[in-house]
């Protein structure tokens, strides 16, 4: 039986949000950017021999949405966050979000992959990736540098993110159960 999995992928607008969802969902990279407002979609995967039913929300990136994510932190089971590889201000845009979950979750340990998009257009911003490299060594989470064009790394980033998922409400679970036998 397949394990539900609820996944937010959020970011600043024009990061490539849908262009790593419909990769990592169809293997096939969009062309055209067409501002989503949100995107629903399901998809049964194996990961580790354990089946998971994604339920993947691909969230809108734009200013005038960003009530509706607070709606979102409160139902995702984890975020994938997409920055630019080649926009500081999007990077900047994806720490917030992450901020906001913290907060919104109450829980500095909730599940977050941080992926750096576009890394085929890359154009030696160091400071950039080892600012994201910085963020995540802080709050322990795992980084990426993908590309949906070339489809590098997409697949490893949802996989890893599930696998924290996993980790993360088994420990739940467990802190659970301590609860009742006390």
């Amino acid at each position: 039986m397949s394990q539900r999995v609820q996944i937010i992928v959020a970011g600043s607008g024009g990061v490539g949000k849908s262009a790593v969802t419909i990769q990592f969902l169809q293997g096939k990279f969009i062309e055209e950017y067409d501002p989503s407002i949100e995107d629903k979609y399901r998809k049964t995967i194996m990961i580790d021999d354990r089946s998971a039913l994604l339920e993947i929300l691909d969230t809108a990136g734009q200013e005038e949405f960003r009530k509706r994510e607070e709606i979102h932190t409160k139902e995702g089971d984890g975020f994938l966050l997409v920055f630019s590889a080649i926009s500081e201000e999007s990077l900047k845009q994806a720490q917030k979000i992450h901020r906001n979950i913290i907060q919104e979750k109450d829980n500095k340990r909730f599940p977050v992959v941080l992926i750096g998009n576009k890394i085929d257009l890359f154009t030696e911003n160091e400071t950039l990736i080892k600012n994201a490299q910085k963020h995540c060594k802080e709050y322990k989470i795992p980084f990426f540098k993908t590309s949906a064009l070339e489809n590098l790394n997409i697949t490893d980033a949802f996989h890893e993110l599930v696998r924290i998922i996993w980790k993360f409400k088994e420990n739940k679970k467990e802190k659970k159960k301590k609860k009742k036998n006390v």
